[in-house]
């Protein structure tokens, strides 16, 4: 191997490190060559989990290194949101039985087609843009923590691995959670996780509020904040949040919340711990 190839090789090593994978796309934009790639695996440096994505042999296949390499690597603007945001916080206790295995992505373009195919414990569900009207961000290792609070992100760290992933914060995810809830069995387990946000932040609250397009989302969220007597919620900004008109009837039969007009399951209280 020339003394070029074996500088590109080992610049790529140590892009890869223990977790991450590089796509062909990636491969090729960076100047490795089909044949060279194909010689890499050939020579026992790279393997192939499935096809069109590489990573170091001996390497590590981890959720984390695999969402890391999307946001970072590929510089694809997908985060970790909603119940498995949450779920990072120190909310595991309250996910759905058998689903603590589901990572919750959100962005505007769907993730490539190959991170369905891979060997892994968990699985991960692509849930479009979410309620937010926010600009996009192009990923990189560099976006400033202020830069990403100032959208509800937050830089995660996972105890297990290397890598900081992008997450929503638990003032976007509960918005988040809150879009999907379609029948009474959601709003009991959103309502239970409600019950342990008493430290969300109020001006955050206002800020994912004014940006959120979910009419239902909102007054759901609110709603069951007012309903915990959460000492933040009085301090959270309003003005400017758009709640819509007319009543919701999210849950036929339920009881009509007086002040965010959206109906609620009458046996809420039953179904908390």
């Amino acid at each position: 191997m020339s003394d070029q190839n074996t500088r590109k090789l080992n610049s790529l090593l140590a892009e890869l490190g223990d977790t991450r994978l590089i796509s062909s796309r990636w491969l090729r934009a960076h100047g490795y060559s089909n044949s060279l790639v194909a010689r890499y695996v050939n020579s026992g440096w790279l393997v192939s989990p499935v096809r069109g994505v590489y990573m170091r042999k001996g390497g590590r296949l981890q959720w984390e290194g695999v969402v890391h390499s999307l946001q970072v690597g590929e510089g694809m603007p997908l985060h970790v949101g909603g119940r498995f945001a949450l779920s990072l916080e120190g909310h595991e206790h309250y996910l759905r039985l058998g689903d603590s295995g589901t990572i919750n992505l959100y962005g505007p373009a769907r993730p490539p087609g190959w991170l369905g195919k891979l060997s892994l414990e968990q699985r991960f569900e692509f849930l479009g843009r979410g309620p937010f009207n926010l600009p996009l961000l192009a990923y990189t290792a560099e976006i400033p923590e202020k830069t990403l609070s100032e959208q509800g992100l937050t830089w995660h760290r996972v105890a297990v691995g290397p890598d900081a992933l992008i997450c929503s914060t638990p003032e976007r995810a509960m918005l988040e959670l809150c879009e999907g809830v379609a029948d009474a069995t959601l709003v009991y387990e959103v309502d239970a996780l409600m019950q342990a946000m008493t430290m969300l932040r109020p001006q955050r609250v206002g800020l994912m509020l004014s940006h959120c397009r979910s009419v239902k989302a909102k007054r759901l969220f609110l709603a069951l904040a007012e309903r915990h007597r959460h000492a933040w919620l009085p301090h959270v900004p309003l003005d400017g949040v758009d709640l819509g008109r007319g009543k919701r009837a999210l849950v036929p039969g339920g009881r009509l919340h007086p002040t965010y007009q959206i109906t609620l399951p009458r046996d809420l209280d039953e179904h908390l711990a």
